[in-house]
């Protein structure tokens, strides 16, 4: 057995050390992970992104968080003063917020009654939540649908062009949004101009009772920023432009134009046999009344006895001659 000098002689490096058991686990789950990952990627097909059918549907993905997220997260604020008479009862600093989805009949401030140390609260005009909150509806159901489609074209491109039934309900379902990014982003730019009339500083001291007399002076001190909601309405006719011009592709994946241009051309039935017959005799007609035009075969029984006796008659004629000269 080893001396108790000896064990304190041994260099650390030689005794094993054990990780405890949590850390070894945590690795593990850390491995498993990595090779999930490793084995999605490997089966994806990420070439996908680079033709026009995937890679809009990417312009889409992002398009669509820009839309919703630069309408749904909007707050804004403006700032009016109100000078009284008495300058004691004055404001100067009064301060108007508001947000999505704008429903301004809710929203309220304290304005002074240039009469007392009192305030009267004064209530925003309209309510346009209806526009706001469908088009960001729209907008967050074209990010899952894109979500889902890129997904079904990296991992599963082949059953989606599977007897075309992927491609037909992709057409379907993008049709669908783009006529809905129509409507959304037409209801929506005409409910963010009511907003922007509503929350108008000018329009807002219009509703103080004590502006209305001459003797208090009210004004406006900071207008309302609207620069995300004009960017929000821009995102939204885009998304109409993309899901629009998608169609196009998508269409093209469904094989309905190789179908018709791959398509023979109708042939014509033939004829019934009686329409041949006509016609091969209808042929033969004038062959024979050619042939009605040239002399009679030599080789006739009635040329031939013609000629025969013509010759003859002219040898019996000869001698006779020749005797009667001698």
């Amino acid at each position: 057995m080893m001396s108790w000098t000896q064990t304190q002689s041994r260099p650390l490096h030689s005794v094993p050390l054990t990780p405890p058991p949590s850390q070894i686990f945590s690795v593990l789950s850390t491995l498993c992970r990595m090779d999930v990952v490793n084995q999605l990627v490997a089966q994806g097909q990420f070439r996908v992104l680079k033709v026009p059918l995937g890679f809009i549907k990417v312009l889409e993905w992002f398009f669509a968080i820009f839309a919703f997220s630069t309408c749904g997260s909007y707050s804004g604020m403006f700032k009016i003063a109100v000078e009284c008479k008495n300058r004691t009862q004055s404001d100067l600093k009064i301060e108007v917020e508001f947000e999505y989805p704008f429903r301004l009949h809710q929203e309220y401030f304290d304005a002074p009654t240039c009469k007392s140390e009192n305030k009267e609260p004064i209530f925003l005009v309209g309510d346009y939540s209806s526009s706001a909150e469908f088009f960001v509806t729209i907008g967050v159901f074209a990010f899952l649908y894109s979500t889902a489609a890129l997904s079904i074209y990296i991992f599963f491109f082949d059953k989606y062009m599977e007897n075309n039934k992927g491609p037909l309900i992709d057409l379907g379902v993008t049709g669908v949004f783009a006529f809905m990014w129509l409507v959304s982003s037409a209801a929506w730019a005409r409910g963010l101009s009511d907003v922007k009339t509503a929350t108008n500083p000018d329009e807002v001291i219009t509703m103080i009772p004590a502006c209305k007399e001459d003797e208090n002076r009210c004004r406006e001190v900071h207008d309302p920023v609207m620069s995300g909601l004009n960017t929000s309405v821009a995102f939204g006719f885009i998304n109409l432009v993309l899901w629009a011009g998608n169609l196009w592709f998508i269409y093209r994946e469904t094989g309905i134009i190789a179908d018709s241009v791959l398509a023979p051309p109708p042939q014509e039935k033939p004829a019934a046999p009686d329409a041949h017959v006509k016609q091969g005799a209808s042929e033969q007609e004038p062959y024979t009344s050619k042939q009605a035009g040239y002399p009679p075969d030599c080789s006739q029984e009635g040329y031939t006895q013609d000629v025969q006796y013509s010759q003859g008659s002219n040898q019996q004629g000869a001698p006779t001659s020749f005797s009667n000269h001698m």
